[in-house]
């Protein structure tokens, strides 16, 4: 009994999967050993400071003669218009490359975990979008209103809408990004999420204002580019758009659908 006992397999306890802060910092060397993440920011960086920077000095001179007919805050963030591609780019990229690489079996072979998974990309994604958003609005504001100044019609950092502009702009790059996330953690495919995001924001919110009586205007109003994205403009060129935060709760609510359908997904696919 002694010899065979002695001879009996032992067993061992499996590894405990990896805690939170562990994927954590596993999503963000992985998200910052890639070049696409630093092209991405680089590029937000550069359309959004640059090109408000840009427009502000063309349209000083027109703006302080009144003769543009539009709001001179509306001036502040308007390269972030351009800019939300880069955050549509790097959301989608957060989770498609995975699939295209096949890394992303090796990512649920050491954390099976996936709402662990899932949670710490989110993480990392709106951390970096958000600070990467407001640091671009900051810029462009900084050099946008150096030119609005010098014509007499600079907006103060303290103006109604101003600062609140700033930070939403991070708000909505991460809003974006975790938008995009969603999308192509249901469709695996790099082109197709683009090509779903970038055409609902900058296609099909512009169309659908073409639909009839109220169908038009509240379409407008829900699509998530345009309930989003007013949060991140003191002063808006369309006058149709919902006010600032109420717009914003109603974009977090459709991300909040959309992440939970793409989590249910995660969960049950094979990878």
């Amino acid at each position: 009994m002694t010899a065979l006992g002695a001879l009996s397999p032992t067993r061992t306890a499996a590894p405990a999967a990896p805690g939170f802060g562990a994927a954590v910092r596993a999503e963000w060397i992985k998200t910052w050993t890639v070049r696409s993440t630093g092209w991405s920011l680089t590029a937000m960086f550069v359309l959004g400071a640059g090109l408000t920077a840009l427009v502000c000095a063309l349209a000083a001179e027109d703006l302080a003669a009144g003769t543009t007919g539009e709001p001179v805050g509306a001036f502040l963030t308007w390269g972030m218009m351009f800019a939300q591609v880069t955050a549509i780019v790097l959301g989608t990229l957060a989770v498609t490359s995975e699939y295209g690489t096949g890394m992303i079996r090796a990512t649920l072979a050491a954390n099976p975990r996936r709402g662990t998974v899932l949670a710490a990309k989110a993480v990392v994604l709106t951390g970096t979008l958000f600070v990467a958003g407001t640091v671009t609005a900051l810029a462009g504001y900084l050099a946008g209103n150096w030119f609005l100044d010098r014509e007499g019609i600079g907006v103060a950092l303290s103006d109604d809408g101003v600062l609140r502009s700033l930070y939403g702009s991070g708000l909505y790059m991460a809003g974006l990004g975790l938008f995009a996330a969603a999308v192509g953690l249901l469709v695996r495919h790099t082109a197709a999420a683009l090509s779903i995001v970038l055409g609902l924001v900058f296609v099909v919110g512009n169309m659908v204002m073409l639909l009839p009586d109220a169908w038009g205007e509240w379409a407008t109003k829900l699509m998530p580019g345009n309930a989003g994205g007013r949060i991140a403009t003191p002063e808006s060129f369309n006058p149709m758009l919902l006010d600032p935060w109420v717009g914003f709760a109603v974009f977090a609510a459709e991300i909040a659908v959309l992440l939970a359908i793409a989590a249910a997904s995660f969960s049950r696919r094979d990878a």
